[in-house]
């Protein structure tokens, strides 16, 4: 930790950080830390108005002379500190913590993970989460999520899309013939995808077809054509509003590298590049593989194979050469964003392969370079492993996203075993341990069998796993050729043949023979052929993205899973605003009727509720949920989906009736009191109410005629007889004539 001049002294008093100013020579610059604790005080951890946070960094000693403490709550129990004294331009380092202790939940002390700030002129305000754990399960303002929430992606491998010149491999030129396949630009036109963003795999020069070992990680491969190929591509799809990330494989690169063929001469400045040993280690690999590799003299790492060295990120230069890469392409290229490749194994110990701190500390340096470089890029990392074990990569300010394997083996065990309350579970853990929505769903991937083969060459099952991926949260990324049934299975290069475009001589793909080997049943399996048929896979397909792109609670909504009566039925409801979406997927091989849902406490109230199914607008039922909260009588198609929007009594959608808004409480988490505010923009019959998780009335704060305007009414924690409830999440809800609106809200004692 670097020497400082003090700025400030602190004194611990009782469980309260006093901040004393002390008089110091002020340089231009001011820096707000702002944490917000509402998740730390929903979890228990911390209770305002008894704990305190302070902000430790290069700035003050760690926290050691002197504390720094941040005073609050405000209305979102946010605490915030100015300091100045800052140069602009001038590196901190910073991390938040209870009570002036370290204590592991934040950060550790002086290891790793550290958030950093670069100081612009004009001094900046810095505005997180503690432990960067927003509350999981309710979205949060839509204008803190990113433009990848309202995207579907589509992964591509160039070599296998279009090849334009003959050769029988895929090019830049083809692929940009074909994007009007993918999304035309016209949201009126129905012959296209309606894809909104497109992941590339390698694109860069590599000693391998599949280009995971980079020969040239600022070239292109010219199999696939120049730079300006890919700059026109680039630049089309962007015309046609669709964002573009690409693959880029910084863990390794090919022994075939300059980089590599100099250090394993000796050369003095790129030996350090890569991690060398005068013997066989003996060590071995996650999967079992041998990571040590001879040259006859020496050993080199690799952990993927003897053609694919790791980079050795303890040198500063190799960090600085990449980093510098990164800025080539979002910068002089203007590419969207990266898909990151085994994100895992950046800087690996002894005994420890995955997730070292310094392979997290790595993704949070790499996040502060990249966001200096392009604010609003996109990176999505490769984390091959279970869900609490991704998590950390998508905190303290490292990568956008990553895969959700663990969820898209619950979607595939779904479709193929007839049981859903696994998915459910598993859909359920990982929306409330993300930040909001901040992951990547999918269902199978380059690396895996192609879905068809998943699940069995049964199309229906394909039907229903389409519509479980996009319904769900998270954001979704379909694979080039799911949309059509493409099989491949085994060797890699079976899951990466041309793409099935129509009947004719080569499918489509090429005049001349194709690289690698056409699927043998793309006579019935092609583009051209499904799109012409309004029951084909193609088409269910372009229905659910398309409602996909028109529902807002699909992209950016809540989730909330029900009980239903039928374990082939997976029902949940998804909310933004206004917007009600009861969503049903049926997993089995046969219809199920007499369905009936359990669960419904902060989604559907008593009553008849209008609906329409989303999918078929000929399916316009009237769901009549029970006193208790029950909703009977449903019915599914074998493999079959619903998704019913909740409308008001005129038929049209509860977002078009009467305008409303149910605000968030402050604060929340709350003791002893929380402020309710609703807004109505016409005089109304309205109900506020308190309830438990089990939809039963706790206190009923308003129910009677109120004027247009703001309200703000206040719930003491008593429940309608005066007694004080317990501790816990509770509901509001706000009713009104034909809607209603609710939130969670926490009591903490």
């Amino acid at each position: 930790m670097r020497p400082h001049r003090p700025l400030r002294i602190a004194l611990l008093l009782g469980a309260t950080l006093v901040a004393i100013t002390a008089a110091a020579p002020l340089r231009a610059e001011d820096v707000t830390f702002r944490v917000r604790m509402a998740r730390q005080a929903a979890f228990g951890l911390f209770t305002p108005g008894v704990d305190a946070v302070d902000v430790a960094g290069s700035f003050n000693g760690w926290g050691t002379s002197p504390l720094t403490a941040l005073a609050g709550p405000d209305a979102e129990t946010a605490y915030a500190v100015t300091v100045g004294g800052f140069t602009a331009g001038e590196t901190i380092e910073f991390k938040f913590r209870l009570n002036g202790l370290w204590d592991g939940t934040e950060e550790f002390p002086g290891v790793g993970n550290n958030r950093v700030l670069t100081v612009p002129a004009g001094g900046v305000a810095v505005d997180v989460w503690y432990n960067d754990l927003a509350p999981g399960g309710e979205p949060v303002d839509p204008a803190e999520l990113s433009w990848w929430n309202d995207r579907v992606f589509y992964e591509i491998f160039v070599r296998s899309f279009q090849d334009s010149d003959g050769d029988g491999v895929g090019d830049f030129a083809g692929l940009t013939a074909r994007l009007d396949e993918l999304n035309d630009g016209d949201p009126a036109t129905d012959t296209d995808l309606g894809i909104t963003g497109i992941w590339l795999m390698p694109i860069n020069t590599a000693a391998s077809y599949h280009g995971y070992d980079a020969v040239d990680y600022r070239g292109v491969d010219p199999a696939y054509g120049t730079l300006a190929d890919f700059e026109a591509f680039l630049a089309a799809a962007h015309a046609r509003g669709i964002k573009v990330i690409m693959d880029f494989v910084m863990n390794h690169c090919s022994n075939q590298h300059p980089w590599f063929v100099q250090a394993a001469a000796g050369d003095p400045d790129y030996v350090d590049w890569f991690r060398w040993s005068a013997f066989d280690p003996g060590e071995t690999g996650p999967w079992g593989q041998q990571v040590w590799h001879g040259t006859g003299w020496d050993w080199y790492y690799g952990l993927f194979w003897s053609g694919m060295p790791d980079l050795n990120y303890d040198t500063p230069a190799v960090k600085a050469e990449m980093f510098d890469t990164a800025t080539f392409w979002l910068d002089t290229v203007g590419v969207d964003g990266f898909r990151l490749d085994a994100v895992l194994y950046i800087d690996e110990d002894p005994g420890q392969l995955q997730s070292t701190p310094g392979t997290l500390q790595f993704w949070h340096d790499y996040n502060a370079h990249v966001k200096s470089v392009a604010p609003d890029m996109l990176s999505v990392g490769e984390a091959w492993t279970s869900t609490g074990a991704v998590v950390p990569y998508v905190s303290d300010d490292r990568l956008d996203l990553c895969f959700e394997f663990d969820t898209a083996y619950a979607m595939l065990d779904a479709a193929n075993g007839s049981w859903a309350p696994g998915l459910a579970a598993k859909v359920s853990q990982v929306v409330a341990a993300y930040p909001d929505l901040q992951f990547a769903t999918f269902l199978t991937n380059h690396d895996q069998d192609r879905l068809r083969n998943a699940l069995g060459f049964d199309e229906d099952r394909n039907r229903a796993a389409a519509a479980l991926l996009l319904t769900l949260p998270g954001v979704p990324f379909l694979y080039y050729g799911e949309e059509i049934g493409m099989q491949g299975s085994g060797a890699h290069e079976n899951i990466r043949s041309p793409m099935q475009w129509n009947e004719g001589p080569f499918a489509g793909f090429s005049s001349t023979t194709p690289w690698q080997a056409l699927n043998a049943d793309f006579p019935a399996h092609n583009v051209t052929n499904m799109r012409a048929d309004p029951g084909s896979l193609w088409q269910w397909y372009r229905r659910l993205i398309a409602l996909r792109h028109d529902a807002p609670a699909l992209r950016r909504g809540s989730f909330a899973a029900l009980a239903a009566s039928d374990d082939a039925v997976l029902a949940f409801v998804r909310r933004d605003g206004a917007q009600t979406l009861l969503c049903l997927v049926n997993t089995a091989d046969s219809a199920r009727t007499g369905i009936e849902l359990a669960g419904l406490a902060g989604s559907l109230t008593a009553g008849d509720h209008p609906a329409v199914d989303r999918l078929d607008p000929a399916d316009a039922p009237t769901l009549t949920v029970t006193a208790d909260l029950r909703l009977p009588g449903l019915a599914l198609p074998a493999h079959g989906a619903k998704v019913y929007e909740i409308l008001a009594p005129s038929g049209a959608p509860a977002s078009a009736g009467p305008p409303r808004r149910l605000g968030r409480n402050h604060p929340n988490p709350f003791n002893p009191a929380t402020t309710i505010r609703f807004e109505l923009d016409a005089d109304a019959a309205v109900r506020l109410t308190v309830l438990d998780l089990a939809g039963r009335e706790v206190r009923r704060l308003v129910d009677g005629q109120r004027n247009a305007g703001d309200h703000a009414v206040r719930w003491d924690g008593r429940d309608g007889r005066g007694a004080e409830v317990a501790s816990g999440t509770y509901l509001v809800r706000l009713e009104g004539p034909g809607w209603d609106e609710t939130r969670r809200l926490v009591l903490v004692r």
